[in-house]
């Protein structure tokens, strides 16, 4: 999809709430971006599998929006040291912005599965279903052998 404008309705095709993205970054700004374009990047095939999941007349949900708590999701899952365990299987020496990307992708494409499991009535359960999803998430850090990964079809 190329867009035409920074203010243009098509943004609502990706999943923004209006035709004017910025109102939707709230918190995560640039990084919550950065991680929506790392994902169609380095994984186009299951990027655009997902957002035409997420388009699904019953269980459909907002791509960018979702992504853009993800991506408070996997700050969140940093800030309270709990992906400390899956970098150290992961990463040789420091983790560097490239390893929470790939955590991000990994939690895009684990949400996606997760919320066509689950079924959920409607997108109104979502904070409901994003917490049971986090919850399930963290329960696998306890995994001393975790590595939360998605292997990459563009190195």
């Amino acid at each position: 999809i190329f867009m035409q404008a920074r203010i243009s309705k098509q943004w609502c095709d990706i999943g923004f709430q209006g035709d004017d993205p910025k109102t939707d970054f709230r918190g995560m700004g640039m990084l919550g971006l950065t991680n929506l374009l790392y994902f169609s990047k380095h994984y186009p095939r299951e990027a655009r599998q997902i957002l035409v999941r997420s388009n699904n007349p019953k269980l459909g949900y907002s791509y960018a929006i979702v992504g853009i708590n993800l991506t408070e999701m996997a700050y969140s899952l940093l800030k309270n040291g709990l992906l400390k365990i899956h970098f150290y299987n992961l990463v040789p020496g420091v983790p560097q912005l490239k390893d929470f990307h790939q955590v991000y992708c990994y939690l895009a494409y684990e949400f996606d599965k997760f919320w066509f499991e689950e079924k959920p009535e409607s997108i109104m359960y979502f904070n409901q279903y994003r917490e049971k999803f986090h919850d399930k998430v963290k329960r696998c850090l306890l995994d001393y052998d975790i590595v939360l990964a998605l292997k990459s079809e563009k190195q």
